[in-house]
């Protein structure tokens, strides 16, 4: 027979758990949620007593899960996961009435997030009526204005066209990718690097424009380089030892094959990233572009954001999703 649930479980107590592991204090944590520490409290107590066990090491600030609130949390999070994705998918229920739907999506996105969002999207629309094109960022944005598309997945350019709204989706920070083993520990300098040829992204793409700005505004000119169009082409020059490169967790996330030949380190000098969005006209239906930012959101969250801080903690809050929306469960209760 079914174990049923005690009553006590509530899923307001289940997400602050999780909240609660992110960022180590109940009174931040009830506050995202909309609740006031004793309330966010009182949920803990309750899902405690119900589950028979301390979730949490009450002395310790920050505040730490126990072994029991860590076991627990690995199915709450799987659990929270499927819920978020039904309510992504459902809130794509209200693009079944277009008649034809265009997306451009940057090459980063091939592997792991386009065909998820294709599939999200043919659930609800017709093959014939669904096109996604792989495109440069700066392509993107182009045809968007030129109205050959109606949607675009793209890097933030440093001048959008009038007429052209964004909706943030992520933060993705620069870093440098190096041959397995050639590094066993951060450098302090890319001079550190001289034997290996630079690989750079062509000036063509605007991830290339963004690397070599930063470099001219710090007065850094890396020795010997090689200019290259792609993900894949980049990481299999460092995987082949060929050289090292200035990139972005999203573009070593999608070329999997490379991973086990490429090490990951934060960049010898002043941080900075890119950031991804989707963009639209400004009249093209905001609705809509908002469910579908929210569906991307869930999937970038679940196969890059994730999976990269797990492989590199360093990430820390440099890789991180942009404007979250609030729990699609409980809105926040301003009176609790």
């Amino acid at each position: 027979m079914r174990k049923r649930l005690n009553d006590s479980v509530s899923l307001k107590a289940i997400e602050l758990l999780e909240e609660l592991n992110r960022v180590g204090s109940m009174q931040e944590a009830g506050r995202n949620l909309g609740l006031s520490a004793p309330a966010a409290s009182q949920q803990l107590k309750n899902l405690e007593a119900a589950l028979g066990h301390t979730l949490l090491n009450h002395n310790r600030r920050p505040l730490e899960l126990s072994t029991a609130g860590r076991a627990y949390l690995k199915h709450v999070q799987a659990a929270l996961q499927h819920l978020r994705q039904g309510a992504n998918e459902l809130s794509l229920a209200n693009v079944h009435h277009l008649k034809s739907l265009r997306i451009g999506i940057i090459d980063d996105f091939d592997s792991e997030v386009t065909p998820r969002l294709t599939a999200a999207l043919a659930n609800v629309l017709t093959p014939s009526e669904l096109t996604l094109t792989t495109k440069t960022s700066l392509q993107i944005i182009q045809d968007i204005s030129a109205r050959k598309l109606d949607l675009g997945i793209a890097a933030q350019p440093h001048d959008l066209p009038e007429g052209i709204s964004e909706t943030p989706i992520l933060k993705d920070p620069f870093l440098l990718a190096v041959p397995r083993g050639l590094l066993t520990k951060p450098p302090s300098s890319i001079d550190e690097l001289d034997e290996l040829s630079f690989l750079r992204y062509e000036k063509t793409q605007l991830l290339g424009r963004l690397i070599s700005g930063h470099l001219s505004r710090l007065r850094l000119s890396p020795k010997g380089w090689i200019e290259v169009d792609s993900n894949q082409a980049i990481f299999g020059l460092i995987a082949s030892g060929v050289g090292w490169a200035i990139t972005t967790p999203v573009g070593f996330l999608s070329t999997r094959r490379f991973h086990e030949k490429v090490d990951l380190f934060p960049l010898p000098f002043a941080a900075f990233s890119r950031t991804i969005s989707l963009y639209r006209n400004d009249d093209w239906m905001p609705e809509i572009a908002e469910n579908i930012a929210e569906r991307l959101r869930a999937i970038l969250q679940l196969h890059m954001v994730d999976p990269g801080k797990a492989a590199f903690p360093w990430l820390d809050e440099t890789l991180i999703i942009l404007q979250d929306q609030p729990s699609y469960f409980n809105k926040p209760n301003k009176s609790a």
